[in-house]
């Protein structure tokens, strides 16, 4: 059995993430916090394409909890190991840094951050043992371009980048790649309140990208045959590049 675990896993991206590490072959963890009917209907939409897999309930920015939550299921599998990990968890809280909130800011930068510390530290020891593994960390053009209004949600995404490339210097000898996807603007929840018609006009493409189209990138990237790749970013944004 392969084991996947994607953090944020309930909708959007995540869900789209999930079905498509589904496809593959993989037995499909499914992380959330508290949106659990969305979950499960991921974790259907798992199950229709093939494969089974599970809800494991956890703030990925809460370090007890990610301990505890992951650590009793690699108890309970000690004879397995999570192979892959695609860290998608993540919010926006915009506004402008001058009238931002500081829960607002530090909102966003721990669960991107925070939880990208929390979860792979969690399951890196036995990838390192295994001497595999896959590891995908979804970023934004906002992290290699900054966007105004997102100074919070910015720095998450661009510290991530970074560490990405850090991390996949460590862990390279080891045979687990670290590589980060950056979206553009993507048709989920994350855009709703956005002028959709105001944003395509700045897209080259001319429209909106879908989950799927990121879910099939990151499928390539946890696959064997990009076992060459690691430390690298792959923007999805129809031409939105800086």
């Amino acid at each position: 059995m392969k084991y996947a675990l994607v953090t944020g896993g309930s909708r959007g991206i995540g869900r789209a993430v999930c079905v498509k590490l589904a496809c593959m072959g993989y037995y499909v963890i499914i992380n959330c916090v508290n949106n659990l009917q969305e979950a499960l209907k991921t974790l259907e939409l798992v199950r229709v394409a093939g494969q089974d897999g599970e809800i494991m309930v956890f703030d990925v920015s809460n370090s007890e909890q990610v301990r505890k939550t992951i650590g009793e299921w690699q108890e309970a599998h000690s004879d397995s190991f999570i192979e892959v990990l695609v860290n998608n968890a993540g919010i926006r809280r915009d506004e402008i840094l001058a009238l931002m909130p500081e829960d607002d800011w530090n909102r966003v930068v721990d669960i991107t951050l925070r939880g990208f510390y929390n979860v792979t530290q969690q399951v890196l020891q036995p990838m390192i043992r295994r001497k595999y593994g896959r590891i995908v960390n979804m970023a934004s053009v906002s992290g290699l371009n900054g966007m105004q209004g997102q100074t919070n949600y910015s720095a998450a995404k661009g510290g991530l980048i970074a560490a990405t490339k850090a991390l996949a210097k460590e862990v390279a000898r080891k045979n687990i790649t670290v590589n980060a996807v950056a979206p553009g603007f993507i048709k989920t929840d994350m855009v709703e309140g956005l002028d959709e018609e105001a944003l395509r006009k700045t897209i080259p493409a001319n429209r909106l990208g879908t989950p799927e189209e990121v879910a099939e990138v990151v499928g390539f990237l946890v696959s064997p045959v990009a076992g060459y790749i690691t430390g690298d970013v792959i923007s999805i944004n129809g031409g939105l590049y800086t």
